[in-house]
C-alpha cells in the first residue's frame, strides 16, 4: 500500500482511472477511506477499476478534449475535495508526419483540458482542496519525435503555476513522472527488461519508477497544505542524467 494516510470523508475525482497508475491511485485512496469519482473516455475500463475497489465509487464518461464534456462532469460531481488528472493523448512522431488534429488533442489533454477543469470545477472544491495534474520528464529531457510531448508537458508545468495564483487558495500542483514500469513498456516484449535496466543504470537513483512512487507523490501533493504551484519530479533524477 502506498499510504497510511487517512482519507475518510474525502471525495476525490480521478481522471484517467482506467490507466495502470490511475487504478493504483484509486485503489490506494479507496482503501484509505476516500469516496471516488472515476472519469475517463472508456467506461468499461473505469467500471473494471471501480469493481475492484473496497469503497464507494462512481464512474463518469469524460472527453478531456471537449469543454462541454468537462462542464457535464462538473454538474455530475458536485462538491469534492481533490481532483487528479492523469490524462494524456500523445502525438509522437517525426515533425513531417504530425497531423494538426493529433497535436490539438495532445494540447487539449495536457493544457486546455486542465484549464477548463479549473474553470468548471474549481468553484466546487471544498476548503483545503487541490488539483493535481500529470506532466512528464520529456519537458525537461526533450528527444527526437517527442516534440509535442515535451511542449505539452512543459506548458502544463507553467499552467500549474498560473492556476495556483488564479484560483488560490485552492492548491494546484503537478507530478512529473520519469520512466515508470506500470505496463506502458510491455509493448517492447523481450526488449523491455533490457530497456529498463539501461534506464536504471543512467538514473541517479539507479532504478526505474513504480506506480506506487507516483501515487505517493500525488498523496503528498493532496495532503500538504503548504505546497502549491509546484512540480514534483518523480523521475529518479532522470531529467539530470
Amino acid at each position: 500500500m502506498a499510504t497510511s494516510q487517512d482519507l475518510g470523508g474525502q471525495r476525490i475525482v480521478v481522471i484517467g482511472a482506467g490507466s495502470a497508475t490511475g487504478r493504483r491511485l484509486a485503489q490506494t485512496a479507496s482503501a484509505a477511506g476516500a469516496e471516488l469519482v472515476l472519469a475517463g473516455p472508456d467506461l468499461a475500463k473505469l467500471e473494471t477499476t471501480a469493481a475492484a475497489l473496497p469503497g464507494k465509487a462512481e464512474t463518469v464518461h469524460l472527453d478531456i478534449t471537449d469543454e462541454s464534456s468537462i462542464a457535464a462532469l462538473a454538474e455530475r460531481v458536485g462538491r469534492f475535495d481533490h481532483l487528479v488528472s492523469l490524462a494524456a493523448v500523445p502525438a509522437n512522431g517525426p515533425l513531417a508526419t504530425l497531423e494538426p488534429e493529433d497535436v490539438q488533442r495532445a494540447m487539449a489533454a495536457k493544457v486546455t483540458g486542465p484549464l477548463f477543469l479549473a474553470k468548471h470545477l474549481s468553484g466546487q472544491a471544498n476548503e483545503g482542496g487541490s488539483f493535481t495534474f500529470f506532466s512528464g520528464v520529456a519537458a525537461w529531457r526533450p528527444a527526437p519525435e517527442r516534440t509535442v510531448m515535451a511542449t505539452t508537458n512543459g506548458a502544463l508545468a507553467f499552467l500549474v503555476q498560473a492556476l495556483a495564483v488564479e484560483i488560490a487558495p485552492l492548491r494546484v500542483n503537478a507530478v512529473s513522472p520519469g520512466i515508470v514500469d506500470s505496463g506502458a513498456w510491455d509493448k517492447l516484449g523481450v526488449n523491455k527488461e533490457g530497456f529498463l535496466r539501461e534506464v536504471a543504470g543512467k538514473n541517479p537513483a539507479r532504478r526505474v519508477g513504480t506506480a506506487d512512487d507516483l501515487v505517493d507523490a500525488v498523496l503528498f501533493a493532496m495532503g500538504n497544505p503548504y505546497v502549491t504551484g509546484t512540480v514534483l519530479h518523480v523521475d529518479g533524477g532522470g531529467r539530470l542524467a
